[in-house]
């Protein structure tokens, strides 16, 4: 306590702070060093929601030396008037006086390099499935801790699918995460980036449990792969965060699969009025892309099926309504898409074309002035950059990702590479930013482990150490083409390379079975292929699950 107040001292004479990174919450982490003893001693301060540090007699020289590893002790030759006097504190206080804020400093000479990924999506799971962990410790940083096979789903949200068969803990794809003594899985969000000093600055998932609120720590890297992902498009347009659901996570799957069946049941109770009725049932999806309809499929499926036998009172009242300005799957074939909603009418989806103005709780207004009335509202128009990539001080590529050059790297800093939707083609390379897709974000990610584990072998793992080193061919995308399923056993197969290409186009119930069977291929873990097929053969036996849990 004694060492703290000096500390605090004299930082109210010199009032400065050190350092500075591109962050969300402006938040930066310091070492400060007590004088008059002779062991280093760290104190974290906070003041005007910035981390301080305090320099004192030969003190940066140390600082700059010690930051990435190297230790040592300041030296003090002379006091001075102004050093304070040694206040003795019981000792009781003494041994309660504990950082505040921890973390991983910077790997030593003989230690294995260290390769920091933040997100869990697919871009950073391929990468950390082909990691050479003979080369690499891995430390994993995300706001959730496993993988979702985006594709499927829209299958959970009525039931086709079970929640866990789509989802894929991170460390079932890396082991090193779970068992290696210097890899690690940090849940939690990261805030900020010092390029200069190889850190990066993070927020735990808190939910009450921890010491601290908020609980901030700090992780060196000898690379950073940033893979954080995309947020949903709303374009500013008014109420659409506060009352529509997203369809990007597990945990969004399941608040629309309550929400469906609680209108469901809400329905039959007696005194609810026709009108009513057709709210409460009205199922409305923004949006015409691949994940709309196929949510609007599968809803189509759930009604024709399940609830015309579940839910026989109300089974008249259920409406779902697919709108989009444009046309539904504009990347497809001009052919495929007249198969689309040909099917999707006949199978009773509405299919309308408009532009969202407003979004209330209990209608949404177009923009030629129409009210739709719904119960439940499910939007997907798109993806942007997340508040933290806005955030970060890099150069940004056309739509506002963050730029990287041909071998993904981002080029104002050393180390730094960028995959994913977070990430986008810089318009000097000369390419277009790729879409945000799976097989792009998945197609990176197996590029850049090559390419990781191709300059370990090199010596060019550790910080500032691959300069030198040829990256060899730059990263190249092929299209290998686009699926989707429009329920009731058919589905869409594009198998051109670009949308003005020529290719094999199908459609019906052979593309269904090149559908299923492609997807199955691509899930993860042997024990999701396991449970995918064993979830379709019990939906297709005994129907889908309408249990409401929660």
């Amino acid at each position: 306590m004694a060492l703290a107040r000096i500390a605090r001292t004299n930082m109210r004479r010199s009032g400065g702070a050190f350092g500075s990174y591109a962050s969300v919450k402006d938040t930066f982490y310091g070492i400060a060093y007590t004088p008059l003893c002779s062991l280093p001693f760290q104190v974290y301060f906070k003041a005007n929601d910035k981390f301080s540090h305090i320099p004192g007699i030969k003190e940066q020289n140390h600082l700059n030396s010690s930051m990435r590893g190297i230790s040592g002790t300041p030296h003090y030759q002379h006091s001075s008037a102004n050093t304070p006097r040694v206040v003795e504190e019981p000792e009781t206080e003494l041994e309660h006086e504990k950082p505040r804020y921890a973390g991983l400093e910077a790997t030593k000479p003989s230690e294995k390099p260290r390769v920091v990924v933040l997100g869990t999506g697919w871009a950073a799971c391929r990468f950390l499935k082909g990691l050479d962990t003979e080369i690499y410790d891995v430390v994993c940083i995300s706001p959730r801790n496993h993988m979702v096979f985006t594709p499927l789903l829209a299958s959970t949200c009525v039931g086709t699918l079970e929640f866990r068969s789509v989802a894929e803990p991170v460390s079932q794809i890396q082991d090193a995460l779970a068992k290696n003594p210097n890899s690690y899985f940090y849940l939690a969000s990261c805030t900020g980036i010092d390029t200069g000093k190889h850190e990066i600055y993070c927020e735990a998932i808190n939910y009450g449990g921890l010491p601290l609120e908020p609980y901030q720590f700090k992780v060196a890297y000898d690379k950073l792969v940033i893979a954080s992902g995309a947020e949903p498009l709303t374009f500013g347009i008014k109420g659409v965060k506060e009352h529509a659901f997203f369809l990007r996570e597990v945990n969004h799957a399941q608040e629309i699969r309550k929400k469906l069946l609680l209108n469901l049941m809400l329905s039959e109770n007696p005194g609810i009025s026709e009108e009513e009725k057709k709210r409460l049932l009205h199922c409305v999806f923004i949006g015409g892309g691949p994940t709309g309809v196929e949510f609007s499929g599968e809803l189509s499926d759930f009604v024709m099926k399940d609830v015309h036998e579940r839910y026989t009172h109300v089974k008249d009242y259920v409406q779902v309504t697919l709108i989009e300005a444009n046309e539904i799957l504009s990347s497809f074939d001009l052919s495929l898409r007249q198969y689309a909603t040909k099917h999707l009418t006949k199978s009773g989806v509405h299919l309308k074309r408009g532009v969202v103005k407003e979004v209330h709780s209990k209608k949404i207004v177009l923009s030629d002035g129409t009210d739709v009335p719904y119960g439940l509202l499910v939007w997907s128009t798109g993806v942007g950059p997340s508040e933290f990539v806005k955030a970060l001080n890099f150069p940004k590529s056309p739509g506002g990702r963050i730029g990287v050059d041909e071998w993904l790297r981002v080029p104002s800093v050393e180390d730094v590479f960028a995959l994913g939707d977070c990430a986008g083609f810089l318009e000097q390379t000369g390419r277009r930013v790729l879409p945000a897709l799976a097989q792009v974000a998945e197609r990176e990610g197996k590029y850049l482990v090559e390419l990781f584990n191709k300059i370990g072998k090199e010596n060019g793992a550790k910080a500032f150490s691959a300069k030198d080193i040829p990256f060899g061919d730059p990263f190249v995308y092929r299209h290998l083409g686009s699926m989707a399923s429009v329920g009731r056993y058919k589905a869409l197969v594009d198998l051109r390379q670009s949308k003005d290409a020529k290719g094999v186009s199908l459609a019906g119930f052979v593309s269904w079975l090149i559908w299923r069977s492609a997807y199955l291929t691509r899930v993860v873990s042997w024990r999701n292929r396991f449970y995918v097929p064993m979830n379709w053969a019990t939906t297709l036996v005994f129907g889908r699950d309408n249990t409401r849990i929660g």
